[in-house]
Formats: C-alpha cells, sequence, structure tokens
C-alpha cells in the first residue's frame, strides 16, 4: 500500500521526470515526503510564477512536459503565469497543484479556488485527482494530453486528504506523443501544388518539432532550393547562416521579408499557427481565404482551418511530414530560381548591428562580439521588451535547442527559463537578456541560480524605463510621459548579495573583459548594462520617435 503522494512521485518516474520546480506549500506535503527518497531532483524557487516558467522552458527544451508543484489559492495564481505561456507557446506542462481536503468543497475554505473554472480556458485538461487510486491513471493521461496534437499545459488539483490515502495500484508505463502523418494522397496533392508554383515560400513555426525535423527541413529546403522563415520566437528551427534562411516572421520585421510573403503565391505552413504577431496583425493573409496557395500542416487537427482556410490542410507532425515527402525528387527547373538566394542576401543585410547609437554602450558591437564569441550550442533567453530586438534581429541561431523565448510575449521569463537551461544543460553556455522592468518580474530566481549552482550569465540591459510602452507612449501620446519611468537598484550588487558575480558595463570596450570575467568565475553572474534612454531601438531614438508621434 502506498500513499497517493507516493504514488504521485512514482508515476512521475515512470515518466522520466529527471526534474521538478516548485514552491513548497502545506497542501502537498505528502508529496514533498515521497520526493525525499526519489531520485526526481527538486528544484525549490521563490516564487510560483518562476516556478512555472522554469517547467515550461523545460518543456520548450525536451517536447516532454516540465512538472511544477505549487500550493493552493495563491500559489495557483502565481503559477497561472506561467501555465498561459505554456497554451501560447504550444509547450507541454503538467501543473500540480495542492488542494483543500475533499469534505470542505463549495465551502469557500481557506484558499479554496475551483482551478476548472478558472483554468478551463487556459489548459488543455484540467482535472481533480479524487482518489489515490486513480494517480497512476490521470497522470498518464496528464502526460499523453500535454505532449499529443498541439501540446500544451495540463493542470491537476491533490486533494490533501487524497494525498494520504493508500492504494495498491501499478503505475502505469510512460506515455509517448501520438503522431499524426500525411496520407499517400496528400503527399501527391502537395507535389503537384509546388511543382505550380512559381514563388513559394515555407514559414516553420510552432512545436513538436526535434534535430531529426530540423535536419529534414534543411534538407528539404536544398532539394527544392526553397527559401524558408520561422515565425516569432521559433529562430531556432533554421540555421540563419543556411542560403536558403529568409528571417523571422515576427516583431519588427525586415520589410523585405513582409514583400516576400506578400509577393509569394504559395505559402507552406509548417508547424504553426500564424497568429497575430507573425501575420501582423492579421494582415499578411487573407481570412479564411489566404489569397493564395496555402498548405497547413500542423498536428492539432483543430488547428486546421480554424483562422485561415488551407487548399491544403494536412494533420501532421512537423516531423511525420517531412519524411513523407522526402521522396519527392527534386524540380529540374523550378520558375523560383535565385529566390532563396535573395531572400538570404535580405536577411544578412538586416540582421548586421548598427555601428552607432546614442550614449556609451554600443549594443550593436556587443552583439557583433557575442556573435563571434559563442559557441553555437549556447542558449539564448529572454522575456518581452525592446531589449529582446538585439537578439532577435542580430543573433544568428544556428542549431535546435538553442532559444527560449515567450511567443506570448510574457515579462520575466528569460532569467527562470536560463536556469532551467542551464540545470538541462550545465555543460553549455547559456545567456540570459532581460530589460530593467523584465528583469525584476522574477529577478528574485536568481538565487534559485546560486542555490542550484546554475551559473547563468544574465545581462540586464538598464534604460530606466519599461521601454516598450514608453515607445508606443512617445508615438500615441507624444511627450506625455505617465507610468512608464523605473527607479532601478544596483543589479550587480544585487547578484554579489546573492553570492554571485556581479558588474556594471558603462562602456562598450568595458564589455568584453566583463563578460569574461563572469564566465570564468562559475557563478551564476548579472552584467547590468547602462543603456541610454535615448537607445530606445536600434533604429529610431526616442527623440525621433516623439518626434514623430501623433499628438492627441
Amino acid at each position: 500500500m502506498k500513499t497517493g503522494g507516493q504514488l504521485i512521485v512514482e508515476a512521475l518516474e515512470a515518466q522520466g521526470v529527471e526534474r521538478l520546480f516548485c514552491v513548497p506549500g502545506e497542501s502537498f506535503l505528502a508529496v514533498l515526503d515521497a520526493l525525499h527518497d526519489s531520485s526526481i531532483r527538486t528544484v525549490v524557487t521563490r516564487h510560483e510564477s518562476g516556478a512555472a516558467m522554469m517547467a515550461e522552458a523545460q518543456g520548450k527544451l525536451t517536447g516532454r512536459p516540465g512538472v511544477c508543484f505549487v500550493t493552493r489559492g495563491p500559489g495557483a495564481t502565481n503559477a497561472s503565469a506561467g501555465v498561459h505561456v505554456a497554451q501560447q507557446d504550444s509547450t507541454p506542462m503538467v501543473l500540480f497543484i495542492g488542494q483543500i481536503e475533499r469534505g470542505m468543497r463549495g465551502r469557500d475554505a481557506f484558499q479554496e479556488v475551483d482551478y476548472t473554472r478558472m483554468f478551463g480556458g487556459m489548459a488543455k485538461w484540467v482535472a481533480e485527482i479524487d482518489s489515490a487510486d486513480r494517480v497512476p491513471e490521470m497522470i498518464s493521461r496528464a502526460f499523453h494530453t500535454a505532449m499529443s496534437g498541439r501540446p500544451g499545459p495540463v493542470v491537476l488539483a491533490l486533494p490533501e486528504d487524497m494525498l494520504v490515502e493508500t492504494a495498491d495500484i501499478p503505475v502505469a508505463r510512460r506515455a509517448e506523443p501520438v503522431e499524426s502523418a500525411p496520407t499517400a494522397a496528400q503527399v501527391a496533392e502537395f507535389e503537384r501544388l509546388l511543382a505550380g508554383a512559381k514563388r513559394p515560400l515555407v514559414i516553420a513555426g510552432g512545436s513538436r518539432w526535434s534535430p531529426e525535423a530540423v535536419a529534414s527541413l534543411r534538407g528539404f529546403a536544398e532539394r527544392f532550393d526553397l527559401p524558408v522563415a520561422v515565425t516569432f520566437r521559433r529562430q531556432m528551427l533554421f540555421d540563419h547562416a543556411h542560403p536558403n534562411y529568409a528571417g523571422d516572421i515576427g516583431l519588427g520585421i525586415n520589410p523585405k521579408l513582409v514583400g516576400l510573403v506578400k509577393d509569394s503565391d504559395l505559402i507552406l505552413l509548417l508547424g504553426g499557427r500564424f497568429s497575430e504577431v507573425p501575420s501582423q496583425s492579421y494582415e499578411l493573409l487573407g481570412i479564411p481565404e489566404a489569397g493564395k496557395t496555402l498548405i497547413h500542416v500542423h498536428p492539432g487537427a483543430e488547428e486546421l482551418g480554424r483562422v485561415y482556410r488551407p487548399d491544403l490542410a494536412v494533420n501532421a507532425t512537423p516531423g511525420a511530414f517531412l519524411d513523407a515527402v522526402a521522396g519527392l525528387s527534386a524540380l529540374p527547373a523550378p520558375a523560383w530560381d535565385g529566390q532563396a538566394e535573395a531572400a538570404h542576401a535580405a536577411y544578412l543585410a538586416w540582421s548586421e548591428p548598427p555601428t552607432a547609437i546614442p550614449g556609451a554602450v554600443q549594443m550593436g558591437s556587443v552583439m557583433a562580439w557575442l556573435r563571434d564569441t559563442l559557441p553555437d550550442d549556447a542558449v539564448l533567453t529572454n522575456g518581452a521588451g525592446n531589449y529582446a530586438t538585439w537578439v532577435h534581429r542580430f543573433w544568428r541561431f544556428a542549431r535546435f535547442g538553442t532559444q527560449l523565448a515567450p511567443v506570448c510575449g510574457s515579462m520575466g521569463y528569460g532569467l527562470p527559463a536560463a536556469i532551467s537551461a542551464k540545470l538541462a544543460h550545465p555543460e553549455r553556455d547559456v545567456l540570459c537578456f532581460a530589460g530593467d522592468g523584465c528583469f525584476q518580474m522574477t529577478g528574485l530566481e536568481f538565487g534559485t541560480a546560486v542555490q542550484e549552482g546554475a551559473a547563468v550569465i544574465v545581462l540586464v540591459v538598464d534604460n530606466g524605463m519599461y521601454g516598450t510602452i514608453r515607445m508606443h507612449q512617445e508615438r500615441e501620446y507624444p511627450g506625455r510621459v505617465s507610468g512608464t519611468a523605473l527607479r532601478n537598484p544596483d543589479f550587480a550588487a544585487f547578484a554579489r548579495a546573492y553570492g554571485g558575480h556581479g558588474e556594471t558595463v558603462e562602456r562598450t570596450e568595458e564589455f568584453a573583459p566583463a563578460f569574461q570575467r563572469a564566465k570564468a568565475s562559475g557563478l551564476p553572474a548579472i552584467l547590468h548594462i547602462k543603456l541610454d534612454p535615448e537607445a530606445l531601438t536600434p533604429s529610431r531614438t526616442l527623440s525621433e520617435i516623439r518626434a514623430s508621434g501623433r499628438p492627441r
């Protein structure tokens, strides 16, 4: 006989879980006790949002659900930030929430929340394990649900009295995601549509990718000489140095790439949804008729035809689709010959860092040095803010599994994600970019990095404001600054206070030696980069944005 807490830990071990992230709570003490004797590493975080984002990042890196435990009520509401990231980013994740005792339901007991109602529109499945003998069944279903189709978060509530209830029930075997593949007729129709195109474009995005699928995409693009673009914050899906790479379709998009999408007569949308950000507020394609031949390949059948009506809808994972078309013969003289080369040249020109922005720190030079110095397996993470443009536009991703960034645009994501990545890959360089506002959303997780020995390097790009909002404010209400200024601490001293390495960078020439010392320290590190407030974007100053704003 085992307790519900022991059965849960046993089930997680059977699913291959190596680490989980949590803020401890009295509502799941029985699980914490069972973890004492488990091989699963328990990473204790400072806030539930950080724990949930670490779990989400784990899911992004592995394709298997990241696991998070939080307590009821406030713990669950705090963790909802990470659940939202997992939902919008199509990431497998399982959130376990301690719950009130079963006999207290419906009385508005201490910290009671109806999690079905709270997470019902955000998670793929929300349930309560009401009996210890159902633990293996429910956790097996949770892992299957989180991984299959369009991946996403699952939420399971754990009544406190259920966790000490005993049962004798065998553990369920490891869950594997359901694979879906195209039919022979769909492959033949794809071949026909591609052969008839004059200006085709591949747009890769979404999840359910693997290193093998990314390699297959590269081979497919080479065989047919197709230009390949990637969607917002999915840049690790194609090597940016490859001659077929056309750029990323996201915020601050290259105008020439916008032209490439508009001028194309066939789009192969592979794995993604082409939602608001990559579609440029749903302006690049018509709805529901795209205005051009659209081939949509997606692992979630519910996403096919949801917004855009495809000429060919294929319910398949990216890898399965690419395997199915691998046998197609290259066209002898495609009508689009040379288009990929031109698209790549436009990308290279767009991604060259600027040589002069206001202030003593030139972020263009910083990015150029990092590009020349870091290995291609370095993992880069970020949250949300104008500072992220320096990563998305000027870093050239080369390998799968090297980017962790929230498609949903959640601030505070970069540091938790970096910690998760460093724990998963301690041998690799992990670099977190964060704005001063973004960092302070989850900055206390730096203590988690120190406690866990996760030697991440955090670049806090400090311009003393919520930069993105200030940019919009100056454009819409020029000169009327309200609610966007920040008075910040000494971030380098903050790092040292936790026992990490901290330095301040106030001039460009200080960055490289400071970075090298941070790496040599072997400690979690913060480099506090003082950026001139005028350097609001890589191409336009704050004053220029204000001058061109629309007074009301």
